[in-house]
């Protein structure tokens, strides 16, 4: 009985703050048909602002996934000098308001900030522009590849690659055959969450994007945009595209791993 209760609590809870909330989102865009869900997926804003999304999202989680393995390797198999502050600087993006690192980058990419100013004299603009919002994507996601690859280098150890190197393997071979085939699932895990949070991050984006129509506007912004101006086929239409970017990232996650266990 208590078994039971317990499992129905779980579903409750899941059912009421995850699958009703993302139904409604649903059922009020499909509400009146597909005619304006399709108006609105047809303005070039909209085209815009998804291309924006995934783009951001191509170049944010392959920096990611990359630093996030590199810097599990030095902090799991190396010692070094700062290695406990490197270790807490990986959580800073967990601990800070997204509004507050958005301002952070304002301050030292803005055209009167300590590198933006150099970089403007270029002619190369950060805020208010793709390059910044890249930057922010990228620091608001950084933690995840690194929280889930670490502890799988530590659960393996190290007497596998102690055996490839005792038989000839260089450092570049004993990664690619032995320490990347061993973490996978971290790094698919890792790769899944990044590219959750690239996709729908919102604050730190909207305060370094300028929120500029057609331009700068994500589909997490354009979401706010079309609902303070009270097109709200527009707003749930993007809400919709958001949702279906993560249900396909769950699903592939689920194919990758059926294979695996195939």
């Amino acid at each position: 009985m208590a078994r039971r209760t317990l499992r129905g609590l779980a579903l409750g809870y899941l059912l009421a703050l995850l699958v009703l909330p993302v139904g409604m989102v649903f059922a009020r865009a499909f509400a009146d048909g597909l005619g304006p869900v399709w108006a609105a997926l047809s303005r070039p804003e909209t085209l815009h602002a998804l291309w924006l999304t995934l783009a951001i999202a191509a170049v944010a989680v392959p920096a990611n996934t990359v630093f996030g393995v590199l810097c599990a390797l030095a902090l799991v198999r190396h010692d070094f000098p700062g290695k406990s502050i490197v270790n807490a600087m990986v959580d800073v993006p967990f601990t800070i308001s997204p509004v507050v690192v958005g301002l952070a980058l304002i301050l030292v990419y803005g055209q009167d900030g300590w590198v933006g100013s150099w970089l403007a004299q270029r002619g190369i603009q950060v805020i208010f522009a793709l390059p910044g919002m890249i930057l922010a994507t990228i620091f608001i996601s950084i933690p995840f590849v690194v929280r889930e690859v670490a502890p799988v280098l530590r659960e393996i150890g190290t007497e596998q690659e102690q055996a490839a190197s005792t038989l000839g393997a260089s450092g570049l071979q004993t990664f690619w055959q032995v320490t990347l085939p061993s973490i996978r699932w971290g790094v698919v895990y890792g790769v899944v969450l990044t590219t959750a949070r690239a996709l729908g991050e919102f604050g730190t984006v909207a305060v370094v994007s300028g929120k500029i129509a057609g331009r700068t506007e994500t589909l997490t912004v354009l979401v706010e945009d079309r609902f303070q101006a009270f097109d709200l086929a527009g707003a749930y239409t993007a809400s919709l595209l958001l949702a279906l970017l993560a249900l396909a990232t769950l699903f592939l996650m689920n194919v990758l791993t059926a294979r695996e266990e195939a």
